[in-house]
């Protein structure tokens, strides 16, 4: 039994040491190895590793992308409107040593890092007008109704890319300055939403409205005036088309009574004596129509067919 205990204890020792002296660094995770606060090495390489037990301590860092979630913020643009910028930042831990005396802790480094890239997009959305934000335009189809495409730089980058490109590179300088030097490289800055302020909301519905009113307007005026441009040129060739036809009646009547005089002297030359008989019936029709009375001298052409209904023989010439 005396001997049992001490190897118990002396088991235990070393559990306690080893624990103490021996730790993991797993891959995803950056180490720094400190001694009374100060800073004896970094571990960037994952497995296992050795330290003075009870003497030094072991702060882990993440080494994957980070992501910090900007506070939203009220920016104005270069027309002088107020924008309600909510944007993202992705970072990495580059030099733990660094980052450790920096900033302390990845809490302390959201604050810091935030704050700086709202700065940056802050100057950024002040040089820039609210399409190159939204990183689109509007645009009229050829159907009359209004859609939105890309608007792009002279480089053919789409202009919210290059301002993100922009708040990017200035607060990677600002971090990595002497002053600052964070141990942190800013991966990527994202816009989530640019909206108008709650207050002014309305104000910019009425505009939207006024706009697209104006916009009906001009598309109301363009259909009366193809409209009436139509009804004129159907309205001149209908007129076109019945000149036509009366120009073509009229030639077609006066053929026709010009054929029918030449029908009445061919039969006039064939027999002037009937031709003046059915002439005088016809004048019969008019003049007996209605039991009228007709005084007649004994010597007029007409009574003669009255007179006597045999024919006169023709003289003889």
């Amino acid at each position: 039994m005396r001997v049992v205990l001490p190897i118990i204890i002396l088991l235990a020792a070393a559990v306690v040491v080893g624990s103490q002296s021996l730790f993991i660094v797993d891959q995803t995770q950056y180490a720094v190895v400190t001694r009374f606060g100060e800073i004896k090495r970094p571990i960037t390489q994952p497995g296992l590793q050795v330290k003075t037990p009870f003497v030094e301590n072991v702060t882990r860092f993440d080494n994957r992308l980070l992501r910090i979630d900007v506070q939203t913020a009220s920016m104005q643009d270069k027309d002088k409107q107020i924008l309600e910028i909510d944007a993202y930042v992705r970072y990495r831990i580059t030099d733990p040593r660094k980052f450790l005396v920096r900033l302390r802790d990845e809490f302390t480094a959201e604050s810091r890092i935030a704050n700086i890239v709202v700065s940056e997009l802050r100057r950024v959305v002040a040089d820039s007008d609210r399409t190159d934000i939204i990183g689109g335009e509007t645009t009229t189809l050829a159907d009359g109704t209004a859609a939105v495409k890309p608007k792009l730089t002279a480089d053919g980058v789409d202009t919210r890319e290059a301002l993100t490109r922009e708040v990017i590179r200035g607060s990677n300088q600002a971090v990595q300055s002497t002053e600052n030097d964070f141990g942190v490289e800013i991966q990527d800055v994202r816009i989530k939403a640019a909206d108008f302020p709650t207050s002014v909301e309305q104000s910019v519905f009425n505009r939207m409205r006024t706009e697209r009113s104006v916009q009906a307007q001009r598309l109301r005026a363009e259909g009366e005036q193809q409209n009436n441009t139509i009804t004129a040129d159907v309205d001149r060739q209908v007129t076109i088309i019945r000149a036509e036809a009366e120009r073509t009646g009229n030639q077609l009547r006066g053929e026709g009574e010009g054929r029918a005089i030449a029908i009445f002297a061919d039969a006039l030359e064939q027999d002037p004596e009937f031709y003046a008989f059915q002439r005088s019936l016809e004048a019969y029709k008019v003049f007996l129509a209605k039991n009228a009375t007709l005084v007649l001298s004994s010597q007029d052409d007409l009574f003669k067919y009255l007179e006597s209904p045999e024919p006169q023989a023709t003289p003889t010439p």
